[in-house]
């Protein structure tokens, strides 16, 4: 009977991996990173970079160390690649509307031209102000420069960053607060049941934040897109050829995906807050969530260490405790990975093939 490659563990295991993007999906090798954008127009769009992962000191590679340079590169590779997939998108967009509003005009000038009087009668006309020497109008300028978007574009993250340290770090330690009058003295003092609170209402945050967020059209796209990410990458792992028939039979969920860290981070936050002091002398109650607030930060390089080495041991091994860690994570995909269709499928292959090193360096 022929073998299931959809279910059966994979022959080989890369380290390729990738995001997805509007309308496309970027994959990152050990040389290469790669983006392919899928057009208005049906056409994909792609570029290729080199990475500088090689140049970089070998502590960036040491256990523990190796997850925070990781999680930073990932974020800023993926905040890049997914602006210039937006960028692109938006080009062609106006370009289109730009081709659409001149074929009205043209076509609205022809009817002005066949039911004018004749020439000799009619009289002159002035050319409005903004029409050049040619007659045709200058295109619509945007009222905002590069500059002021590269403004904007970084108000936004610091405004989504603030927005996130509010939610995720002080708002749990918040409510803990207030329920302390509440709640037994045992209770209130115990530094396990303040993390396991805090922990929970993290995740409650989260899990709801993305259930929101995946009600909106362009998200539930750019959620498909990460399954095409995903399929491609096991399609490849399975040693099958890179094709749609075969990339669209391959689960969408990963044990090795960016969701499963976020979750393996707030899971880990909860063991690191059973070393935070429930109080600390001299400061108030008030006072204190602010207090933890900043320790909590402070701490969030351990955190990444951790999650990250948890991260990649589910993804070498695969055993009843890989299983345990990856199960949280690929829980949760089933909201932040959906099934592509196969024009989103032919972007994450041409991303992924680009990427791909002759050499085998991509082993995990």
């Amino acid at each position: 009977m022929k073998k299931d490659k959809k279910n059966c563990p994979p022959c080989k295991k890369t380290s390729i991996g990738g995001q997805a993007l509007l309308e496309g999906v970027m994959m990152r090798g050990p040389e290469r990173y790669a983006l392919s954008v899928r057009r208005p127009n049906g056409e994909i769009y792609f570029e290729a970079h080199d990475n500088d992962l090689k140049k970089r000191p070998k502590i960036c590679r040491w256990p523990f160390i190796r997850g925070i340079f990781g999680f930073i590169d990932s974020l800023t590779l993926g905040y890049k690649c997914l602006m210039r997939s937006a960028d692109i998108f938006a080009e062609e967009e106006t370009t289109a509307e730009q081709k659409k509003e001149e074929r009205e005009e043209t076509k609205e000038e022809t009817v002005a031209v066949t039911e004018a009087a004749p020439a000799e009668a009619a009289e002159e006309t002035p050319a409005p102000e903004n029409e050049t020497e040619s007659g045709n109008s200058e295109p619509p300028r945007s009222g905002l420069g590069k500059g002021a978007m590269t403004a904007i574009g970084i108000i936004a993250a610091v405004l989504g960053f603030v927005l996130v340290l509010g939610l995720f770090v002080w708002l749990p330690a918040f409510l803990f607060t207030l329920l302390k009058p509440v709640l037994p003295e045992s209770v209130a003092e115990s530094r396990l049941a303040r993390s396991a609170f805090e922990g929970i209402v993290k995740i409650i945050l989260f899990v709801l934040y993305l259930l929101l967020v995946s009600l909106m059209k362009d998200i539930r796209r750019t959620f498909m897109y990460h399954g095409a990410e995903h399929k491609t990458i096991f399609c490849y792992e399975h040693g099958l050829p890179l094709t749609v028939e075969n990339v669209r039979t391959q689960r969408r969920f990963h044990p090795r995906c960016g969701t499963s860290f976020l979750i393996l981070m707030l899971l880990v936050s909860i063991i690191v807050g059973l070393f935070i002091p429930t109080e600390f002398a001299g400061i108030s109650e008030k006072v204190y969530p602010f207090v933890r607030t900043g320790i909590r930060l402070l701490l969030i390089p351990v955190i990444m260490g951790v999650g990250y080495e948890l991260l990649k041991l589910a993804g070498r091994h695969d055993n009843i405790l890989t299983r345990i860690i990856s199960a949280p994570g690929l829980w949760l995909q089933r909201i932040t990975v959906k099934e592509p269709t196969d024009d989103m499928i032919e972007c994450a292959i041409r991303s992924f093939e680009a990427v791909l090193p002759n050499d085998g360096s991509d082993n995990w």
